[in-house]
This record gives C-alpha cells, sequence and structure tokens, in this order.
C-alpha cells in the first residue's frame, strides 16, 4: 500500500513566531559571588597570627586550620607571599622555624636576583 502524500500545510510556523525574544528572568543576586573574608576564616585568623609580633610556627598553623603541612607551606609561600604581597620573614629559634608578617610591602621576587649572562 501506498500512502498518500500529505498535503503541505501553509507556513505558520515559521510566521507566527515572535520575532523579539522573551525578557528575561532576572535571578536574585547577592551582593558578591565570593563570600567577603571575615575574621572567622580560616585565611584570616593565619593572617593574624602571622602578624603577631610572636609569629606562628607551621605546627600552630597547623592546630588551628586542621591543615596538614604541606598544605600551610603552600599557603605561606602562594597566598601570604605571592598573592598578597606582604613581607613574610622566617626565623630559626630553638622553638623550631618561627613565620611572621613584617609591616609594608614585599619586594618584587626578581629585585634581589642578578640577571645571569646568556
Amino acid at each position: 500500500m501506498i500512502k498518500p502524500k500529505a498535503t503541505p500545510k501553509a507556513a505558520t510556523g515559521a510566521i507566527a513566531r515572535k520575532t523579539a525574544k522573551p525578557a528575561s528572568r532576572k535571578r536574585p543576586t547577592a551582593a558578591s559571588s565570593k563570600p567577603k573574608a571575615g575574621s572567622d576564616t580560616k585565611h584570616a585568623r593565619i593572617i593574624a597570627m602571622l602578624r603577631a609580633p610572636s609569629g606562628a610556627t607551621i605546627a600552630a598553623i597547623m592546630t588551628v586550620t586542621d591543615w596538614q603541612q604541606h598544605s600551610v607551606r603552600g599557603f605561606l609561600a602562594g597566598v601570604v607571599r605571592k598573592k598578597l604581597s606582604l613581607n613574610r620573614i622566617s626565623e630559626l629559634t630553638d622553638k623550631g622555624r618561627i613565620y611572621r608578617i613584617k609591616d609594608g610591602k614585599a619586594a618584587p621576587l626578581s629585585a634581589g636576583r642578578t640577571k645571569q649572562a646568556a
């Protein structure tokens, strides 16, 4: 059996479509997509410990944050020194290595290095 061809319908779909886009729904937005760093964040607690005159050891930071040793070292190098550009100093004492933040901005990393001849 052969089915009879359907008669073409008028192109009502293309004509009936609206040309204007519907108004987009606006989402309720918060003031910022990132949470603001308050005094209760781990980062703020570590910075406060480092700003204290006595400084902080890696072990002390580990107990406050529940981080592992390599995570504390990464935070000190990556966030404190590079991202925040704080002048982090370390001293070796009888208690171990003490880290603290000295007032003022850190010198650029390449300032202390001399260029090598090619």
